[in-house]
């Protein structure tokens, strides 16, 4: 009769190299576990972001456009018409409209600050359902309303209050030459983020006091999901039919998206890293293999006498290799499956580990691990029984 191997004597035969000689299995396991683990992370971690960046624009929305102000055709930067907001509000498909308009008036703490150090603070003329349109929140205090926005109030971005030192509405800022007492103060804007750097003020004062003539120089515009697509080419001849190619017209989610592609890119160079580092792993398993080989010529040799194959011995040696990728590759997917939950804990972002990753993950090992053994396999298949035991 033919000799036969059964699948429990392969499994047995496997595990002998590496029962005998454990911390040897460990630290070459270990190679394999450190590459598996920084791709499974990586993955891991962009995905989260992925997830919260689609949680993040489910909650915001994608139908938002913006309109700015461009440059003519000397390169002079135009103004909007003061009837921009009106025109675009009769639209089809239109929700909601909102306007900005930037203002030079300088920004301070107190009259004794250092006229040159303005901070990057602009200051803004804001429509009272600007706040709306762009789906922004005030972190303390209130938003304008038609009493205050015709006195020296302001409401500031997040970024202007940090850099002025304010914590609370009631402390006032020198504004133009004049106190503006703080009435509120924005938490961040993701689809506005230049208002985050902004003093935003009333039509009214800014009528009153600098001169402001109803110009817009940005628009936020909302449309219905399924009219986005059709409202975005007739934006710009809408508010400009003259000169439409003065106007830029963006759409924020994008620019969002755009920064998520930017990061998946920086992903895909890390998980190359990761892919030396399993590389480096499948060498430590290769050479552990040869030397396993040439430390057991007599193992092979009696058993060979015994009447095992080569066939017997190929098998044996490469499912040792294969249960030692096996072993890094499982460890590596729990070590970097912890590694990003831990992220999403510490900055707060959903938990995504897509399951192909970790297939995949436990599939490249198996190749490692085949690859890797199959040449000290083949080495001790071809041993000759005699020499083996002479040895």
């Amino acid at each position: 009769m033919r000799s036969r191997l059964l699948a429990r004597d392969v499994l047995r035969l496997g595990t002998t190299g590496l029962r005998a000689r454990p911390a040897r299995a460990v630290l070459s396991a270990l190679g394999i576990a450190i590459g598996i683990a920084a791709m499974v992370s990586v993955i891991g971690i962009s995905a989260s972001g992925q997830a919260r960046l689609n949680e993040e624009l489910a909650r915001l929305g994608t139908n938002l456009l913006t309109a700015k102000a461009g440059r003519d055709l000397t390169g002079q930067q135009v103004t909007l018409a003061a009837d921009a907001a009106g025109k675009v509000a009769m639209m089809d498909g239109v929700e909601s409209v909102g306007s900005t308009a930037a203002l030079t008036e300088p920004v301070y703490r107190s009259p004794l600050s250092d006229p040159a150090e303005t901070g990057g603070i602009t200051t803004m003329v804001a429509d009272l359902g600007l706040l709306d349109v762009v789906a922004g929140t005030v972190r303390t205090g209130d938003w304008l309303n038609e009493a205050t926005a015709r006195f020296p109030g302001v409401v500031l971005g997040a970024s202007a209050a940090r850099r002025l030192g304010v914590v609370s509405p009631g402390s006032q800022v020198w504004l133009g030459g004049a106190f503006f007492t703080v009435l509120g103060v924005l938490d961040p804007v993701p689809l506005a983020p230049e208002l985050d750097g902004a003093a935003l003020i009333g039509a009214g004062v800014a009528t009153e006091r600098f001169g402001f003539d109803g110009r817009p120089t940005t628009l936020y515009e909302r449309s219905a999901e399924e009219a986005v697509e059709r409202v975005r080419p007739l934006l710009a001849r809408t508010i400009s039919p003259q000169a439409p190619n003065e106007v830029d017209v963006s759409r924020p989610s994008d620019a969002l998206a755009a920064k998520n592609a930017a990061d998946r890119a920086f992903t895909g160079l890390l998980i190359g890293i990761g892919s030396v580092a399993l590389l480096v792993g499948g060498i430590g398993v290769a050479n552990t293999m040869i030397i396993s080989v040439l430390e057991r010529r007599r193992e092979i040799g009696l058993r060979r006498s015994l009447g095992a194959t080569r066939r017997h011995v190929l098998v044996q040696f490469l499912a040792e290799a294969l249960l030692l990728s096996a072993l890094g590759g499982v460890c590596g997917c729990a070590l970097g499956a912890a590694v990003t939950g831990g992220m999403a804990l510490i900055s707060g972002t959903p938990f995504a580990l897509p399951p192909v990753a970790l297939v995949t993950a436990v599939a490249a090992t198996l190749v490692i691990g085949a690859v890797a053994g199959f040449y000290p396999a083949l080495r001790a298949a071809r041993t000759p029984p005699t020499s083996a035991l002479n040895s």
